[in-house]
């Protein structure tokens, strides 16, 4: 008899264990659930960053039922700013979130400040970012820009910055070439094809690009090779968070006529620090399981792949994308403590810029942007953290 009760305890615990794990299991690895509508901001229509968010977008509707919006935008800050108000959930940006996040540039004056914004999930494939030049101008070589018309877009840091890297390489400034501004992304690219300038930079896949390759201008891209150890140190020193990266896709580039260039995680899917963990997981998650229905919905969408993530970039993963990307078997401990490392970043650009506002700053923006700066870089050095003076 006793025996028979020991044994009938022994088979309720285990039921009991088996509903525990099978409840935890549950809980752990949610359903995704997703709002009937969302937005998302983007480069231009056309764009990489666009096509693969429209991509992305159909995904969501076809496995999730929800219609996504997506915004284009011409710069940086217009893709941050419905964001920031709550009216988009996300926004496709490029090297601007990490302006944004420093507080530089169109993002150290008053109206902004630096932005706790961190990432869900990103993209690397084949293709590059750099400069983009019409062939009919022979240039050949980043030095070759000397002299020629090269783009710049008003109200994208990123993008200019970007520029500025890639003439860094050469030992050449904007002072070297004819800066041409534009009011958009798109602009810019369309200026090559009407000849109203000779270089911009973009992604060697952007649709624009394609444009100008089809045109009578055709295009070329410089290379700046892994090798040039001077001209990478010059380009770094401009743009730290871009790196050597080979291209086999895009315009006039393929497997078989690679180029050296340059590259950044681009579209870079941003969201702001205080969007709650489950929301974002909740996107994180649908990204990461509806990879293959999207992955072929656009030039570089394959770089989505979780496994292709970029680890210990410069601005760091929210949350609720860690958690995600644990379920899904991408996340390191090396990972969650460079991640840490940049919470508390901007935490210390947080604090250093309120107790800027706060102590009566100068009210001519160029003081204000020069004041700024300074205490930017003595709050980082204090917290001994890169870019303290």
């Amino acid at each position: 008899m006793t025996h028979r009760i020991n044994r009938f305890a022994h088979i309720v615990r285990a039921s009991f264990a088996l509903a525990g794990a099978a409840l935890m299991t549950a809980t752990a690895y949610a359903q995704v659930k997703l709002p009937a509508t969302m937005t998302m901001t983007a480069y231009d229509t056309g764009t990489a960053g666009f096509n693969i968010t429209v991509a992305i977008g159909k995904m969501l509707k076809d496995k999730h039922g929800t219609d996504v919006r997506v915004l284009p935008a011409g710069n940086d800050v217009a893709r941050l700013q419905p964001l920031r108000t709550g009216r988009a959930f996300a926004s496709a940006m490029g090297a601007g979130v990490y302006f944004a996040q420093e507080g530089l540039f169109e993002f150290g004056s008053k109206e902004w400040g630096p932005q706790a914004v961190q990432l869900t999930l990103t993209t690397v494939d084949c293709n590059a970012g750099s400069l983009g030049v019409a062939a009919d101008t022979g240039v050949k070589t980043v030095a070759d820009l000397k002299g020629k018309r090269v783009g710049f877009v008003v109200g994208s840091p990123a993008l200019n910055q970007n520029t500025l890297g890639v003439l860094a390489f050469a030992n050449l400034t904007a002072k070297d070439v004819k800066v041409v501004e534009f009011a958009s992304y798109g602009a810019m690219w369309k200026g090559i094809v009407n000849n109203d300038v000779d270089a911009a930079y973009g992604t060697t896949i952007t649709g624009p690009a394609k444009e100008v390759e089809s045109s009578p201008r055709g295009i070329v891209w410089p290379p700046t090779p892994a090798d040039d150890k001077a001209g990478w140190a010059r380009l770094q020193k401009v743009t730290p968070f871009i790196n050597p990266h080979l291209a086999t896709c895009g315009a006039a580039i393929s497997k078989e006529k690679p180029v050296q260039l340059s590259n950044y995680p681009y579209p870079i899917y941003t969201v702001y620090a205080n969007q709650a963990e489950n929301d974002v997981y909740m996107l994180t998650k649908a990204m990461i399981e509806g990879y293959d229905a999207y992955k072929d919905g656009a030039p570089g969408a394959t770089g989505m792949a979780v496994k292709r993530q970029t680890k210990n970039w410069s601005v760091p993963v929210h949350k609720g994308a860690v958690r995600a990307l644990k379920e899904a078997g991408a996340w390191s401990d090396d990972q969650e403590k460079f991640n840490n490392n940049l919470y508390r970043r901007q935490e210390a650009l947080s604090a250093a810029w309120a107790a800027y506002r706060n102590g009566n700053p100068p009210s001519e923006p160029d003081k204000f942007a020069e004041g700024w700066m300074k205490a930017r870089a003595d709050a980082l050095a204090r917290a001994k953290l890169d870019g303290g003076s």
